[in-house]
């Protein structure tokens, strides 16, 4: 909880701010008490209204007062924390962003939807009420018990002796439904990715007639939530529960011993109805802490995950110089080893690339080819060996000068909710009309551009049209065609496509190649015809290198993968 507090911008400057304005909150407290104790006292010791009118003018400025202090607190604090939820909403976007395609796929979709647009505002509604209330119970009860103390005594170490109880019964009660609560965030987090992952199905499994069968499961996803969350809530209103009482027995220990000392004449009326008064604004703050401490878990959870992204390391800095990327040029990986989730997904991979090159990387499933396209895009650092750049060494190509040169087409495009005119120009938003229509055709998007009854104004993506695997490839295509980059990193390409369509996107592809540096991952053998140069992986290690007849020759590796194609295709 602190540590999530002592990591937010200028929190210890607002910190200051609270504490200064919550002692002159509670200062007009104990005044507006304390005259208000003297006005009952003296009407009921006979005098009239009339004379206490300077009496209860002050209560009245008091009272004025602490309400107003209390509203300039809430502006404050309503101010801050949007700016701190924004702040760090804002950094961690950057933080996805930066850590690339292979970060979110791991943290999930539906993670970051809800995290960002969920856990934000949780997050802003545990700022609002939490700093306020946590300083509110570190000053106030001290001004108000000192104040007590020179007025009884007694009364003040009865309410001395009861606050830890209660704080006491606060951490408890607090650790488990800290429990339940993280509990229901992971329901939460899981209830979303799956959510979104029935969103993006929804049209196969109508198509399959499984929608039925995935409404059960939907259904007993969210009950599973709803279970979580009435058990929070159970702890939630256990803590209510115990911290009124313990409020109120507090409160009646003091009332008994007053009234008990007020008739043996112990004590007079006014320092007893004083402390009568003070007596419930000395446990509100905790009560006010312990009502609003289950209401921010979810807020204080997401903060969190927010500070752990913007945490997460980053690549290392460099000033590595990166040229435009020519004839003359040459990349080298040296021993470069990628370690992830406690296992090598490349080992000691070595090879060196000299000018516009064509290279096919090959391999079984899990052989490692992804992972060496991530690392050549620089969404991937290694954790051993070196990259080196005409001779300069450098430990990852997270670099703006090498990313700028890149384009990266996945094994699914992402289309976004927009037309497809500014889906194509996704990397290029000034492109005039006509480029974008001349990248259709160089993309042999012309087809689907005349079936659609808005052309390129149409709106595709989620909540838009859909386009089938063979368009969204095509649609890459035109991207890459705008877009003319040095460098191509191609992961997959044609995967999950028929036969036909595969052979239409191979020839729009094959003139991309042309006066360019190539990367292309795939288990479609046809495309090493038009390599330069194969690299064949296996369990992440490079175990041949050379072209599609020399590899032929060796009757190695690659070969053995060639003729168990050729026997699948016979």
């Amino acid at each position: 909880m602190g540590k999530i507090l002592f990591q937010l911008p200028n929190v210890k400057k607002i910190i200051f701010v609270l504490t200064l304005f919550t002692a002159l909150q509670g200062a007009a407290t104990i005044m507006q008490a304390k005259w208000l104790a003297e006005a009952v006292t003296s009407l009921f010791e006979g005098e009239e209204i009339k004379q206490l009118s300077l009496v209860i003018s002050i209560f009245i400025a008091a009272f004025m007062t602490r309400h107003l202090i209390k509203l300039v607190l809430s502006k404050t604090i309503i101010r801050y924390a949007a700016q701190v939820s924004s702040s760090l909403k804002r950094e961690a976007l950057e933080k996805c962003f930066a850590l690339g395609p292979r970060f979110a796929g791991e943290f999930g979709t539906g993670n970051l939807v809800t995290l960002f647009i969920d856990g934000a505002k949780q997050f802003r509604l545990y700022v609002e009420l939490f700093l306020p209330k946590f300083t509110g119970m570190l000053v106030v009860p001290l001004l108000v018990l000192a104040y007590i103390w020179t007025l009884d005594k007694t009364s003040a170490i009865i309410l001395f002796l009861t606050l830890p109880i209660l704080i006491g019964f606060l951490i408890l009660l607090g650790l488990a439904a800290k429990k339940k609560a993280d509990k229901q965030w992971g329901t939460h987090r899981i209830l979303s990715n799956h959510f979104v992952d029935s969103l993006r199905g929804m049209e196969t499994l109508k198509y399959m007639g499984l929608s039925r069968k995935h409404a059960r499961s939907i259904k007993e996803v969210s009950e599973k939530y709803r279970k979580s969350t009435m058990s929070t809530l159970r702890v939630a209103f256990l803590s209510s529960f115990a911290l009124d009482f313990f409020t109120m027995l507090g409160i009646a220990t003091v009332a008994v011993f007053l009234g008990l000392r007020l008739v043996e004449g112990g004590i007079t009326l006014l320092p007893a109805l004083t402390i009568l008064i003070l007596a419930p604004e000395f446990f509100l703050p905790v009560r006010e802490l312990g009502n609003d401490y289950h209401a921010t878990l979810n807020g204080q959870e997401a903060g969190r995950k927010l500070l752990e992204m913007i945490h997460t390391p980053d690549f290392k800095e460099e000033k590595a110089l990166i040229p435009q990327w020519s004839c003359e040029d040459e990349l080298a990986f040296h021993h470069l080893t990628v370690n992830r989730e406690g296992k090598n997904s490349l080992h000691r991979v070595s090879f060196s690339v000299k000018g516009k090159k064509k290279i096919g990387i090959v391999g079984e499933s899990g052989s490692g080819k992804t992972t060496l396209i991530d690392v050549l895009g620089g969404f991937l650092e290694g954790n051993e060996g070196s990259i080196e750049m005409n001779g300069e060494p450098m430990s990852h190509l997270k670099k703006t000068e090498w990313q700028k040169q890149l384009y990266y087409m996945p094994q699914h495009p992402h289309l976004f909710h927009d037309t497809l005119a500014n889906n194509i120009r996704f990397y290029q938003p000034d492109a005039s009309l006509e480029a974008v229509e001349r990248a259709v055709e160089a993309a042999g998007l012309e087809s689907v551009v005349a079936l659609l009854p808005n052309g390129l104004n149409e709106k595709i993506g989620e909540g838009g049209r859909e386009l089938s695997g063979g368009q969204a490839k095509r649609v890459a295509l035109a991207r890459a065609f705008l877009e003319e980059r040095s460098i191509l990193l191609l992961d997959e390409p044609t995967a999950q496509l028929d036969v036909e369509t595969e052979y239409e996107i191979k020839k729009r592809i094959l003139p991309l190649f042309k006066d360019n540096l190539v990367f292309m991952a795939t288990h479609r053998l046809h495309w090493m015809m038009e390599m330069d140069l194969i690299f064949m992986l296996e369990k992440g290690e490079i175990v041949e290198i050379g072209t599609h007849e020399e590899l032929m020759e060796r009757r190695g590796s690659y070969y053995r993968m060639v003729c168990m194609q050729m026997k699948g295709v016979s």
